[in-house]
């Protein structure tokens, strides 16, 4: 269901580029019933068949019968039954009609693979409330995998993880190339956030000195820590000279 970013650089006001939701139709930004009927009209018969009866199979038996639990087996035959693009969506759809709860979750990012992982990242934010998962993004976050990292950051990360911990991840997309665009309410948290604009702002000077570019989703972050923010020689508000 994730779409790839692209690449032109007109932006909205808030940063993001121009025309684009970058976040909206990745698993963690849809409510599960419109993530159901988006993939329902996308799978073909033999995969909307077997999508139908693994969610199936996860409502009526959501615990752990034997070694593994049949949902978790459907967690590991999602990309052959529905493909890799839509792989992520199935997953997460399969967590929620287990109601998966924050130890299943855990065994399942534990054992999985990388796939399995990232999809439990994109279901935190449908299934754990408070920041009791948090340990899973953490860990993700110390990762070089690119596409969990960026998994690792949308809405429950943004709702979550305390500041510190944020502007390290920022600058975590920023070391790996992850795009700034998959840092859920990036404009929100970056508002006025003095200390990560100095953080931006070292990084920055480091790449410079080093003959190395500084990249462009820098820039778009550190105009986004300054918005709203008086003018140089401005005492309030409302503009007026000190």
């Amino acid at each position: 269901m994730t779409q790839p970013h692209a690449t032109h650089v007109t932006q909205d006001a808030d940063g993001t580029p121009a025309g684009q939701d970058p976040q909206g139709n990745t698993p963690a930004h849809v409510p599960p019933a419109d993530l159901r009927s988006a993939l329902t009209a996308q799978l073909g018969g033999a995969a909307r068949a077997w999508l139908d009866q693994a969610l199936d199979e996860a409502a009526a038996h959501p615990g752990t019968h034997g070694p593994i639990s049949v949902w978790e087996l459907r967690l590991a035959e999602a990309g052959r039954r529905c493909g890799p693009a839509h792989a992520d969506a199935a997953r997460v759809l399969v967590l929620h009609a287990a109601r998966a709860d924050t130890d299943a979750l855990n065994r399942v990012y534990t054992q999985g693979t990388a796939d399995e992982r990232r999809a439990v990242l994109h279901a935190l934010p449908h299934l754990v409330p408070g920041p009791d998962a948090l340990p899973l993004v953490e860990d993700a976050l110390r990762t070089n995998d690119t596409r969990l990292v960026a998994a690792a950051l949308g809405p429950y990360a943004a709702r979550h993880l305390d500041a510190h911990q944020w502007r390290h991840a920022v600058l975590k997309c920023l070391f790996t190339g992850v795009p700034v665009g998959s840092v859920a309410d990036l404009a929100r948290r970056a508002h006025g956030d003095d200390e990560l604009a100095r953080m931006l702002a070292d990084y920055a000077a480091e790449r410079t000195a080093a003959d190395r570019t500084v990249p462009e989703d820098l820039h778009r972050v550190l105009a986004l820590t300054e918005s709203g923010r008086p003018a140089p020689g401005t005492a309030d508000p409302h503009g007026k000279e000190s």
